[in-house]
């Protein structure tokens, strides 16, 4: 592990296309990210996919945790295993099911819409649907993930806590405002900064589905999978490992804020 990330920072300062002779350009590499637009859209579309489907699935995640930890529900080993299970399928398959859905002629989206008279959609070659198929994907996926660190939470708050309000009239709605959600802030950050690091380092997903292009006007080009095409599509392999340094210290400084609001909150 220690030889390929010195190796990779000492490629940064090259030019070389994975044979020959490099060539030493010093930090260009690194300047020419600061200009260089396929870079700058994955970072937007990064933090526009966070916006789409982080807020959305932890919500979801926090609910269905609430769900599952009640005492009133039954089989509930069941519904945890049925809400993880995605987490846990080969992503390959997930995503070749979603690209059947979603197909402009022979998709079961498109088919089911359009018993209500709407029109065929093109939704993996619409920019802006194009995102939103990817968040959902995104969503499916991991939802399970985070549920599961929720619920965990959710179990290390003391029952007691709720009888004594129960015992003092409140309802359950007040209880979840004022006992729940309380305690539950730093799981909920913890979740939403992960979200955040996944959200940069996003890749199976979005090659998969767009076949290892950004797709549509590079709409879903996450920084990760523009790293992969620079280095081994068209084969800039000191460009890629500047790349990879400069999310390297994007997702640092992410650390950083997630170690230090965290400490806060303790």
């Amino acid at each position: 592990m220690l030889y390929p990330t010195i190796y990779s920072f000492y490629l940064s300062f090259f030019k070389w296309s994975g044979a020959g002779p490099k060539t030493y350009v010093g930090l260009l590499n690194y300047t020419d990210l600061l200009t260089n637009r396929p870079f700058k859209q994955s970072l937007i579309n990064a933090v526009i996919l966070f916006f789409e489907y982080v807020p959305a699935m932890t919500l979801l995640a926090l609910i269905l945790a609430s769900l599952l930890n009640s005492r009133y529900l039954r089989l509930q080993s069941v519904f945890r295993t049925f809400i993880f299970l995605p987490y846990v399928t080969a992503i390959i398959a997930v995503t070749y099911a979603f690209q059947l859905l979603l197909d402009k002629r022979f998709g079961m989206v498109n088919l089911f819409l359009s018993w209500f008279g709407v029109e065929p959609t093109a939704w993996l070659n619409t920019p802006n649907l194009a995102r939103i198929c990817l968040s959902g994907l995104v969503t499916w996926r991991w939802l399970g993930y985070n549920m599961v660190l929720l619920l965990a939470g959710l179990q290390n708050i003391s029952p007691e806590l709720y009888e004594a309000a129960k015992i003092d009239g409140a309802t359950p709605t007040q209880s979840f405002f004022r006992i729940t959600l309380p305690l539950m802030k730093p799981m909920l950050l913890f979740c939403i900064l992960l979200s955040t690091i996944g959200t940069v380092s996003l890749f199976d997903e979005p090659f998969i589905l767009f076949n290892a292009g950004g797709g549509p006007r590079d709409a879903t080009l996450t920084p990760v999978l523009y790293l992969y095409n620079t280095g081994f599509r068209y084969l800039h392999f000191g460009s890629a490992s500047s790349i990879a340094y400069a999310l390297f210290i994007i997702l640092f400084l992410i650390g950083l804020f997630e170690i230090k609001v965290m400490g806060e909150k303790k």
